[in-house]
């Protein structure tokens, strides 16, 4: 296995130190060390939460570069149906499609139609009633890092799916080699990445061994250089649409439950609200659910960071879309396609854990519970850990002093000066006395 990648990193030059990253990584996978804040890169789920919030634009999302295609001898665009809902008055996404060849791809896939055959295979499984419900979406790799790393007694609920675009690599991937006879390693995947959570995914996948996903380009640099290209099109000779409005609707909040047609079933969207329903599927609140959608993002796939709309406005244009498509244009027969199935179990990653011996992690846990006791519970964040308790854990891991809290350095350094008081008291005395 090569070196994990992320793709979420920190610009030490730009960060000023503040701790707004700090409160809102939903894996507490960051604290502030020597004015700086630093990433746990083994707690990071590469959501892009910090992204999103950091107000001196310090944290970065590292994506490929469109460039890097010409290793490629035949390049393959794969758009995120979140893509079409960053183009203000669109109403026929085959300009979109058109737009991406004139730009130099020989073939345009839609990830959308990929998402079509996922829903059907969804519908399929659910319909089986073999899986654990609720039964929790795979389409977000952040999710599914997330679950992995804090909810692992769920892993058993997640859908054993491919996402869309893993799917969608290794269709187009196979007819091409087939039809045209080259090498596989001819023919490049470039996915138009509205988050950075997929170019891990794409990087380090989870449920297969490996991807057929080449390159991972953000929405954000191939913008302007499309709407260029879409202004040069003239109107597209053939018809380069693949999907439908069931596709489309994956691009937002509630499209993929949506389309497995039953009725019980939950969307959320945003981190926080994703852990909010996570815990409740911990504490069986949710049992009465046949199946679950969670978008680490705003408004679902439009609210990636890598997007350049407003999330709601892309959400909307994406509705309006749908009204001049059929409902789906791919459809599986009776059996699920190998392709789109699982071939390895995602387990639990045990960051989180103190020791590998329980009897030593239980006696640091005791510990952990001194050291807060000791702590104001104030959770401020001065000392450049999100809470009372996570800067415990990093007192009893070695990362940190308790002195760190400057409540608990504001005690020892009262201390130390009543003590020195007292002695100029006694020295005072004792030379009055002679």
């Amino acid at each position: 296995m090569g070196e994990y990648v992320h793709s979420v990193t920190l610009d030490r030059d730009a960060c000023r130190g503040c701790i707004t990253c700090v409160k809102r990584c939903p894996t507490e996978a960051i604290r502030v060390r020597g004015g700086k804040a630093t990433i746990l890169k083994d707690r990071c789920i590469d959501c892009g939460e910090c992204i999103r919030v950091c107000p001196h634009h310090a944290k970065r999302a590292v994506t490929d570069h469109l460039a890097d295609w010409e290793r490629f001898r035949y390049k393959i665009a794969l758009p995120a149906p979140a893509l079409y809902g960053q183009f203000n008055n669109l109403d026929d996404v085959e300009v979109v499609l058109a737009g991406l060849l004139e730009m130099g791809f020989d073939e345009v896939y839609e990830v959308a139609a990929a998402a079509e055959l996922v829903s059907d295979a969804t519908r399929i499984l659910l319909s089986r009633g073999l899986l654990e419900r609720p039964v929790i979406s795979s389409a977000c790799p952040a999710v599914l890092r997330l679950i992995r790393v804090r909810f692992p007694q769920l892993l058993d609920n997640v859908l054993p799916l491919v996402a869309p675009v893993e799917l969608a690599a290794r269709q187009i991937k196979r007819h091409v080699a087939r039809q045209s006879g080259m090498d596989p390693s001819e023919i490049g995947c470039i996915f138009i990445s509205p988050c950075p959570a997929k170019m891990t995914a794409a990087k380090n996948p989870l449920g297969t061994g490996r991807s057929d996903i080449d390159l991972v380009v953000s929405v954000s640099e191939i913008y302007p250089a499309l709407c260029a290209a879409m202004k040069r099109t003239r109107e597209p000779g053939e018809d380069l649409v693949t999907a439908g409005r069931t596709g489309i609707g994956w691009g937002r909040s509630g499209g993929e439950a949506a389309a497995t047609l039953h009725e019980r079933y939950l969307a959320a969207d945003g981190i926080e609200n994703v852990i909010r329903v996570l815990e409740d599927m911990e504490d069986e609140k949710l049992h009465d659910l046949d199946f679950v959608e969670l978008n680490a993002c705003v408004s679902g796939c439009v609210g990636g960071v890598l997007n350049i709309e407003n999330p709601y406005v892309a959400a909307t244009r994406l509705k309006r879309l749908g009204r001049y498509l059929p409902v789906s244009c791919n459809h599986l027969e009776d059996a699920i396609p190998p392709e789109a199935k699982w071939d390895r179990e995602v387990n639990y990653t045990p960051v989180m854990r103190l020791d590998k011996n329980p009897l030593h992690a239980m006696e640091l846990l005791e510990e952990m519970g001194k050291i807060e006791e000791r702590l104001r519970g104030l959770d401020c964040g001065s000392c450049g850990a999100p809470s009372c308790h996570a800067l415990a854990e990093d007192v009893v891991r070695g990362y940190a002093a308790e002195d760190s809290c400057i409540y608990v350095l504001q005690e020892k350094l009262e201390a130390v000066m009543n003590a020195m008081l007292v002695q100029n008291l006694e020295r005072e005395r004792e030379e009055t006395e002679l």
